[in-house]
Parts: structure tokens; sequence; C-alpha cells
């Protein structure tokens, strides 16, 4: 890590329906700086975008929607039940987020940004834990997350297993993380152990970066 940065980005990842959504959120309360890969993922998937194109060449007309644009669940569908065409998609989905990720965080460092979070659900996945200063992963119980996501997607136990089971182990988030954020109690609970974290990233970056507001 250089210390004479301007900005220091922290990778906020983990598993699905544990609550990182939550978490980016009292984050950005506290001073972040926000860099959405989702909203990033679905604004390159526009009608015409170059990332889209690609995917209708390689997944066919069954995800194209009539007028153009992607159908979500058709692609979700194919992708959550075949690790080999969810490896497919992301290859050809993580350049053009990944190009579009440092572009913004080139643009917010210049602006004098100093705290950028970046919310990226498959950031080790995509290798965009690479340029991340510090990592925080957000975990929680197989059955609290199946729930949730149920609830979320309004959709069925199997096919919220199914994308549960798509990602990576929740040992493994745990051994590539800096910190860890359990979410298996109620919002309060989860506010607290949030903001507790960005206290301490917040001393962490005066400390190692040397450099005052």
């Amino acid at each position: 890590m250089s210390h004479d940065k301007v900005a220091m980005v922290i990778g906020l990842t983990g598993q699905t329906g544990a609550g990182k959504s939550t978490v980016s959120k009292i984050f950005v309360k506290n001073g972040f700086k926000l860099i959405d890969a989702d909203r990033i993922s679905r604004e390159i998937m526009q009608p015409g975008m170059p990332c889209l194109e690609e995917l209708f060449d390689y997944f066919g007309s069954s995800i194209r929607n009539p007028d153009d644009t992607l159908n979500r669940k058709a692609l979700a569908n194919i992708v959550f039940t075949d690790n080999r065409r969810l490896e497919s998609l992301n290859s050809i989905c993580h350049p053009f987020i990944t190009e579009e990720i440092l572009a913004r965080i080139g643009c917010y460092s210049a602006e004098g940004h100093k705290l950028i979070l970046l919310d990226a659900p498959t950031l080790f996945e995509s290798q965009a834990a690479d340029f991340c200063d510090l990592i925080i992963s957000v975990v929680a119980k197989p059955e609290l997350r199946c729930g949730r996501i149920m609830k979320r997607d309004s959709i069925t136990e199997t096919e919220a297993r199914n994308r549960m089971d798509s990602q990576l182990s929740e040992t493994f988030f745990v051994g590539h993380s800096d910190f860890v954020i359990r979410n298996d109690e109620d919002c309060e609970q989860l506010f607290a152990l949030a903001e507790e974290v960005a206290d301490k990233i917040k001393v962490y970056y005066h400390t190692n970066f040397n450099i005052s507001d």
C-alpha cells in the first residue's frame, strides 16, 4: 500500500442475503464515498452497450426481451444452475465493470474523497480486491440468508439456495477479509457493528496514511 495516496479504497462484499446493502448505507452515512458495482453492472447492460451485446451473442435470444433489454430472470435461471455458465458471464462482464470502477476511483480521488467504499458482490471473483486497501465481508447464517433472498427477490427456496450455492464459502470470506460483520441478529445490532467497523477504518486511515482532514 502506498502511503502517499489521497484516497483509501475499502472493498465491501459478502454472502447474498447477508445484509451488505444495509451495511453500505451505514458507511455512506459515516462519510464514505460509494462506488456501487451492482449499479455499474446495470448501467453497462443497457440496450446497445457492448457488454450486453456480448451477453446476447453468448447466451442467445432467451435472455433478450422484445425491447432489446436484458431478461435478468432468464439469465439468472441459466447461470445459477451451471457454474461454467456463471464463469462465462463473469468473464464477459468483469472487464467492463472493472474499467468503470477504476475510472470512478480516479475521479473521486481527484475530487478529494479520502474514504472510497467499493460495494461489490463479486469483489474476489472479479479480482477487484487487488486494488482495495482493506476488505470487509458481511456474512450470516444460511437459513436467515435464504429467507431474506426469497423475500427480497420474490423467488422460491430452490432458486434462493441455487444463488447461495453459486457463491464463495463463508470460510473464504472470513479468511480473506480484514473485517467481518456477522448479521445474525436484529437491525440495531447490525447498525452498531457496521458503525464500529467504520470508526476503526477511519482511525486506520489517519494512522497509516498520515493525512489529516
